[in-house]
């Protein structure tokens, strides 16, 4: 087996766990069924996922979508290894949540993966931190399934895929951005280690990823920050440099922008 699954908590009509794969590129992808509608996390490395519903390459902060009883397949042709926080949900509990949420009409979700975008950083770190305290994933749960229907309600998905050569080479670059976010990380850098031109690294990375690699990197850098403020005593001034901010400023205003506090608020909560 090369993935495993450990079951952090569950309720009637929903689970979430912690699911590791150590899959790399000599081992074979093969089909696979969704046993409940599913919404995961992508907390570390990357992979192919190919369903119904589209395909993507999901790197950290990517949310996989699945529907119950859809065939899917994961590969790993271009670097060794995920870890995915999953939630899993039965049709009648999703159901529940979508007809709350305006604008939402089916539980079934019509693409296969959303980005790693800005509205929903702070709740993929909470899902996180969350994830070493069961007693929040009930709630974490609710949460996440409401603002992933809320978001796939006003976006349209993309038609256009990059070739497989193209998502070999972004994969590079994202699993360089996860282990050295806390480097400068110029376009022409990341384009370099994709053997790419900046144009087309930047063209495809924004297909592939739904931001820009200057976006992705920041936020790598907060996501990475927002777990250090609620699992180290480390000061908020030692954070920001150790991700990269190479001032606290400019560290203060990014992370309240975007997780809707500032570090010592988003610390104390």
């Amino acid at each position: 087996m090369t993935a495993t699954a450990h079951l952090l908590a569950s309720g009637p009509g929903w689970r979430v766990s912690d699911i590791v794969c150590t899959a790399g590129p000599t081992d074979r992808a093969f089909e696979e069924e969704h046993p409940q509608h599913c919404i995961a996390i992508v907390r570390s490395g990357s992979f192919r996922y190919s369903s119904t519903q589209g395909s993507a390459v999901l790197a950290p902060g990517s949310l996989l979508l699945g529907n119950r009883g859809a065939c899917f397949e994961c590969g790993h042709e271009h670097a060794a290894g995920d870890r995915c926080l999953a939630f899993q949900f039965e049709p009648a509990w999703l159901e529940g949540i979508v007809a709350a949420v305006p604008g939402a009409r089916n539980a079934d979700f019509a693409q296969a993966h959303l980005p790693p975008l800005p509205a929903l950083a702070h709740l993929v770190a909470a899902a996180e931190i969350a994830a070493g305290e069961p007693e929040r994933l009930e709630e974490t749960a609710l949460r996440l399934a409401g603002a992933v229907a809320s978001v796939l309600s006003g976006q349209r998905s993309r038609a256009e895929t990059p070739s497989a050569r193209d998502q070999r080479r972004i994969t590079r670059a994202l699993r360089h951005i996860e282990a050295h976010c806390e480097q400068p990380l110029s376009l022409d850098t990341l384009a370099g280690l994709a053997a790419m031109s900046p144009y087309h690294f930047l063209r495809t990375f924004r297909i592939l990823v739904g931001m820009t690699p200057h976006q992705y990197v920041l936020r790598t850098r907060l996501h990475r920050a927002a777990l250090l403020l609620r699992r180290t005593e480390q000061p908020v001034a030692g954070i920001a440099f150790d991700c990269g901010f190479g001032d606290l400023s400019t560290f203060n205003r990014r992370f309240r922008r975007v997780m809707g506090a500032s570090p010592s608020d988003y610390r104390s909560t």
